[in-house]
């Protein structure tokens, strides 16, 4: 298919989302897919990459080498302005290997299943923390501020070293970052305050290190196998990433629940860890958090869905949709706990998969198989249609999340 998509009607424009249903991909998409896993859309610097909009083709080209990853390549769809291309402050996750491989692999080893399986107790303490405190206080009350966005913010502190008194600092710089309206000089801004905050912490790791992801970083520039504004440049994607998606998904999921009471009482009846854990993976497959796609370029000619895909063409692998195609998930629209949806590609899939997703699993089997038995009364406390969605930033969610009990 080549027809051009009005740029309105595509996932990473907010008008899409305004007018539908909260948690379902735009109709339009559904409407490509039928037709086609390619679409050439346009795109807000009028550029017209391509759409992928089908789950296995989605999977091929994240896992197929000729697709880049890397951000300053001509045809890169990126998906707003920038101030300028220095590659300097580029994360490695818009690099490709071998460099992307040498910087992944200097924070790899604490987001192992393994080594995160370890952090279970701490964080159920501070579910439960949170919970407590949520229950003495007034009702009804946000569940963002109350639950949603401390729960990963106090785990990725204590993960990086990260002291969480500054959460506040953090939390609104990287609001920013993430704001797709924010002005180029803006964002550019508050990225040089993130990195500065984050270099002073690598500063103290030099001099006094700890067991904490930032010491590890730091003895990595002692060996010179890392410089020190790599390591600054690392903790922020990891500060930012480690608590923006997962709060956004624990509100979001809760909602989603809220609305589907039929499954919501599922979890409520529960404390089977695999029946939860399964509830996880579904509503990561049903949910869309990362709701600009993920961006790619081809290297070379791709022949792929009966389409070729030319060398120097951009690629948006809309995952919302892909986790929604119904060759690979069955009634794909329904929110069914029961469901085996491990294969979603929330998470992106081949070398670029997200690092942090054994992490991210955990704290929300941790905080929806906790909150909702807890809390069994908990209820919805305005209707829908009052509730603010994200949608101006790269992670979706909600701005706000009035609940009671």
């Amino acid at each position: 298919m080549t027809e051009t998509v009005n740029p309105a009607e595509i996932p990473q424009f907010p008008a899409a989302r305004a007018a539908r249903c909260p948690f379902d991909p735009p109709p339009v998409l559904h409407a490509l897919q039928e037709q086609g896993p390619l679409a050439k859309v346009k795109v807000w610097d009028g550029s017209t990459p391509w759409l992928v909009t089908r789950y296995e083709e989605q999977r091929a080209l994240l896992a197929d080498p000729r697709v880049s990853a890397d951000v300053t390549r001509p045809g890169y769809p990126r998906s707003a302005p920038v101030v300028s291309r220095n590659g300097s402050a580029i994360s490695f996750i818009l690099m490709d290997d071998p460099e992307h491989a040498r910087l992944r692999r200097m924070v790899q080893a604490p987001f192992t299943v393994r080594r995160i399986e370890t952090l279970r107790p701490a964080v159920q303490k501070i579910v439960d923390g949170l919970i407590d405190d949520m229950l003495a206080g007034p009702s009804p009350v946000d569940l963002v501020e109350a639950f949603a966005l401390p729960v990963p913010s106090l785990v990725i502190c204590e993960l990086l070293g990260v002291p969480y008194a500054d959460h506040e600092f953090f939390q609104d710089n990287s609001k920013i970052l993430i704001r797709r309206a924010a002005d180029p000089e803006e964002r550019a801004a508050a990225f040089a305050r993130l990195v500065g905050y984050l270099d002073d912490l690598v500063g103290q790791k030099l001099d006094h290190s700890g067991e904490d992801l930032l010491s590890r970083l730091a003895e990595r520039i002692k060996a010179d196998e890392l410089t020190r504004p790599e390591a600054a440049r690392m903790g922020v994607l990891l500060l930012v990433a480690g608590h923006e998606t997962t709060a956004n998904m624990i509100a979001l999921g809760t909602l989603a629940l809220l609305e589907h009471p039929d499954q919501l009482d599922l979890l409520r009846r529960t404390d089977d860890p695999k029946l939860v854990a399964g509830a996880v993976e579904e509503l990561l497959r049903y949910l869309n958090i990362t709701h600009s796609g993920r961006r790619r370029v081809a290297l070379e000619d791709i022949e792929i869905g009966g389409q070729v895909i030319r060398a120097g063409d951009g690629l948006i692998l809309a995952n919302d949709i892909g986790n929604r195609d119904p060759a690979a998930f069955p009634d794909p629209d329904r929110l069914d706990l029961r469901r085996d949806a491990r294969r979603h590609v929330a998470f992106g899939f081949g070398v670029h998969q997200c690092l942090g997703q054994p992490l991210a699993r955990m704290e929300l089997q941790v905080a929806y198989g906790t909150l909702y038995r807890r809390v069994p009364t908990l209820r919805l406390a305005t209707e829908l249609e009052r509730i603010p969605f994200k949608h101006d930033g790269q992670v979706y969610g909600v701005y706000e999340l009035p609940v009671a009990w």
